[in-house]
This record gives structure tokens, C-alpha cells and sequence, in this order.
């Protein structure tokens, strides 16, 4: 995926974006390669974007890495980076990856799930 938009938007915005994509689709248009990722309410988009889940995201993309590498280059606890972490993963901003590690182990490897993320917001 090349791009992520997280933005806020009416109901009628998601619906009227969906019918233009089925428009394009049945035309035979190529589809723009982005997700997007709408709240009604900025407020939802601003809980789930907090501030130490953006440096959390900065620092996947910057290098991916395991959780616990990502919590030492921030210096925070691994367990409050792994609830950032997951929260990023269940929106669909990053992935998680389980990579076996040579000789024995495994681990998961946390990256962002585009090359762009734009943002979005406007108070309505």
C-alpha cells in the first residue's frame, strides 16, 4: 500500500466516496492504491492519534523493528508501546509480523502499513 489518509468525514462523504468507487471499478478505471480511514467526530480520530502513538508510528517508519527495539529508541515502557502498538494495528497503521530469528526464537516485527499517511481534520 503506497498511502494511508485518516481524516474526518460525514456519513454521506463515506457513502458518496464508496459509489464513485464502484463507478471507477465498473468502468474499468484503475483504482487509486490508498486506504482511507474516516471519523465522523475528530475527536475519535484525535484518541486514536495521540501524541505518543505518532512518535510510536515515527519511529516504526523511520525503522521497523520489534516492540521492545521501538520502546528503547523512545525510551518508554515496552508494555505502554505495545498498547500503542496494537491500538496502530487494529486502525490498520501499521503491521505486526512474527519473523523467526536465526538459530532459535521468534519475534514481531512492527512497521507502518504505507509509505504516506496523510492527516486529515476539519471541525465541522
Amino acid at each position: 500500500m503506497s498511502k494511508i489518509i485518516v481524516k474526518t468525514a460525514t456519513e454521506q462523504a463515506f457513502f458518496k466516496r464508496g459509489r464513485d468507487l464502484a463507478r471507477k471499478a465498473d468502468a474499468g478505471l484503475p483504482l487509486a492504491e490508498e486506504k482511507v480511514i474516516s471519523f465522523e467526530d475528530p475527536a475519535d480520530l484525535l484518541s486514536l492519534l495521540t501524541t505518543a502513538r505518532l512518535d510510536v508510528y515515527r519511529a516504526v517508519k523511520e525503522r521497523p523493528e520489534s516492540i521492545t527495539g521501538v520502546a528503547a529508541r523512545l525510551r518508554r515502557d515496552r508494555s505502554a508501546v505495545k498498547r500503542d502498538v496494537d491500538a496502530l494495528a487494529r486502525a490498520g497503521l501499521v503491521e505486526i509480523e512474527q519473523k523467526t530469528l536465526p538459530g532459535h526464537g521468534r519475534m514481531k516485527e512492527v512497521r507502518p502499513a504505507a509509505a504516506h499517511l496523510r492527516l486529515i481534520a476539519e471541525v465541522m
